[in-house]
């Protein structure tokens, strides 16, 4: 007859809850572990660990984030949409909180502001955090999807050049995507021949659907207009090597342009940071300066040196990001 152990039981019973609770014991087995972390919570990354906390109340915030999922799709971020919609809505919460508790006590006891104004800043702050927070994670999927869109037009010329050559030489086309995919140069056609490969090679699909596929996807109409060409040029059996070498001048001439208004751009941005970035602050700062010894009011609750400071310690570093953002967008990879 067997005898019942209750310090055993107990450590069976304890084992069994930490597995429920995903926490780690030093009496589980390493294959015990494994399985007790690819079944329970995980913290590894923020959109996770929100959508574990608020990811079955973000329903009624769905419909304000329409068309965030295609702009996901083709920025190339690996995160599932409700899951990226869950971090926005908690960071967005989380920030606004701290900008609420944290503006008007540091306004009160670092710069001796009154506390009614202190807390008025607060709660504009609040706003503002909850705005901007709100607006930069809908328009970072969007800002990346343009930034490949922009690199992958950048590369077409030499990335058809290269399509051309290798065609030329007889390759097939399934290897000519798994060369660009292992090209030694970090390209973001690259990224693309891969996923293509990868639905090749892993998911078992011919090489028109894979293209289809990335077609779909894909942010760039260049792009997406080549590999179209592309497929109708397989399914009419033409000459893949001259529809290549045929593109490839095509998109040189359109760099030639795209290259040549990117310098009337730079001018006109030059301009626009002397004007708004140097002349402008150096302007408010000096009126500023002269009204605070002077002793002049402040517009309404805000006084001269209020004014300074947020100029100095908010505007100008928000402006100057803003440009660099703007730059980025503007300038061409290649």
């Amino acid at each position: 007859m067997t005898k019942h152990n209750p310090a055993q039981e107990i450590k069976k019973l304890t084992a069994r809850i930490m597995r429920k609770l995903n926490l780690p014991t030093a009496r589980l087995s390493k294959t015990e572990t494994e399985k007790t972390e690819s079944h329970g919570l995980k913290f590894e990354n923020p959109e996770s660990l929100a959508y574990q906390f608020i990811g079955n109340r973000v329903g009624p915030f769905m419909p304000l984030f329409k068309g965030l999922d295609l702009s996901l799709q083709r920025s190339g971020l690996k995160v599932n949409y409700k899951a990226y919609v869950s971090l926005t809505v908690f960071v967005t919460m989380l920030a606004s909180a701290t900008t609420l508790a944290c503006v008007p006590l540091l306004l009160f006891f670092a710069f001796q502001t009154p506390l009614f104004p202190a807390i008025l800043f607060g709660v504009g702050g609040s706003l503002f955090a909850f705005a901007f927070t709100t607006i930069s994670f809908y328009a970072y999927p969007i800002y990346r999807a343009d930034a490949n869109k922009r690199k992958l037009e950048d590369e077409l010329p030499f990335t058809a050049g290269y399509m051309a050559i290798l065609t030329s030489a007889g390759v097939s086309p399934e290897k000519v995507f798994y060369s660009l995919s292992n090209l030694p140069v970090p390209l973001a056609v690259s990224k693309e021949a891969k996923d293509i490969v990868r639905d090749v090679n892993l998911f078992g699909s011919d090489i028109i659907s894979a293209l289809e596929g990335i077609s779909k996807r894909t942010p760039s109409e260049e792009f997406r207009d080549m590999l179209e060409g592309f497929i109708s040029t397989i399914h009419s059996g033409g000459n893949l090597a001259a529809y290549l070498r045929e593109k490839s001048g095509q998109y040189m001439k359109l760099k030639r342009l795209s290259l040549k208004k990117y310098s009337d751009t730079l001018s006109m941005l030059s301009e626009a940071y002397v004007a708004l970035l140097l002349t402008g602050p150096l302007f408010m700062v000096i009126m500023l300066a002269v009204m605070a010894m002077l002793g002049g009011g402040g517009l309404g609750l805000l006084s001269p040196d209020l004014l300074l400071n947020v100029l100095t310690f908010v505007g100008i570093p928000v402006g100057a990001t803003i440009f660099l953002i703007i730059l980025d967008a503007a300038s061409p990879k290649w």
